[in-house]
């Protein structure tokens, strides 16, 4: 009996092994090694042409002090617009879910099929959709209203203007981020146990802003944590709708211009893979950073 036992676990192990093994392949290719890869090439210079030249910190050194576009108008850009990108999608998505929770099965089907469609076909929508609402000439949307109205004497080039285009990108990315994390809080909200709720009203509970404070976001707080970690991904992620929208890399005068496409701008534009690289290495940071504060949120305490 006492050699059966080692051997069962063995084979128990093994197949546990062999189960998550395409997991573990995938993210060694396409995670682990991608950013051991991009550290390794941080601290090089590369140009795709020649091979990679060791230079140490010095990617780095250029980035925090040579690179006057990063330090006065990206990084205050990325921050901008993930502070308001980011808790206001994330609130407005745990809104709907909730608010979608409360109406008949049939309507909130349609209505999350509807409200969840922009994140599908954000590309598509963006480089048709809002490009003519904002166009430049008088067959734009918003220009040809504001012109019957007499509200502007003269087309506005709303996404060649650095003054309106960040305006711009916040609220086409708000528009399309009921995404993944949309709907991971519609199902923790339909996956609460009602008996809750009836205890709550049993017991004193009065308002629905009460509900959700007291039974709602404590019950769902895995979903409410993937919900913000998927948030802060796509925020990040969206940095190219600048570039989309006004058709350029830099965006005018950097006004639209975030790390991701400061990134583009060196890897793909200039070709200096290197300190593209390095660029990337500080999105990763700040990724982290923000990651953590969600943990901090939503995590278990335990």
């Amino acid at each position: 009996m006492t050699m059966k036992w080692p051997l069962k676990k063995y084979k128990d192990n093994r197949t546990g092994s062999l189960f998550v093994l395409p997991y573990v392949l995938a993210f060694l290719i396409f995670i682990t090694i991608p950013v051991i890869m991009g550290m390794a090439l941080s601290l090089t210079y590369f140009n795709l042409l020649d091979a990679p030249q060791w230079v140490g910190l010095s990617n780095f050194i250029t980035i925090f002090t040579a690179d006057s576009a990063f330090m006065q108008q990206i990084i205050p850009n990325t921050i901008t617009f993930a502070v308001v990108v980011g808790p206001v999608g994330y609130l407005l998505g745990f809104f709907l879910a909730w608010l979608l929770a409360q109406i008949p099965h049939r309507l909130r089907t349609i209505l999350t099929l509807v409200i969840y469609s922009p994140s599908l076909t954000a590309g598509v929508a963006m480089a048709v959709m809002w490009r003519i609402i904002f166009s430049g000439d008088e067959a734009g949307y918003l220009n040809a209203i504001l012109l019957s109205l007499n509200l502007i004497d003269a087309p506005i080039q709303w996404l060649a203007n650095p003054d309106y285009l960040m305006t711009i990108m916040i609220i086409v990315t708000l528009w399309s981020s009921m995404g993944i994390g949309f709907l991971a809080m519609l199902a923790g909200v339909l996956n609460i146990n009602p008996e809750l709720f009836e205890a709550a009203y049993v017991d004193g509970m009065t308002s629905k802003l009460q509900e959700i404070f007291y039974i709602t976001i404590p019950s769902m707080k895995p979903q409410m944590l993937f919900g913000a970690v998927m948030s802060l991904v796509a925020t990040f992620n969206a940095g190219s709708i600048g570039v989309l929208l006004s058709g350029q890399n830099p965006t005018p005068q950097n006004a639209g211009q975030l790390i991701v496409t400061h990134i583009d701008d060196y890897g793909f534009i200039r070709f200096d893979m290197g300190y593209a690289a390095a660029l990337s290495m500080v999105l990763l940071i700040l990724v982290y950073l923000f990651s953590k504060v969600a943990y901090k949120l939503f995590g278990e305490k335990d």
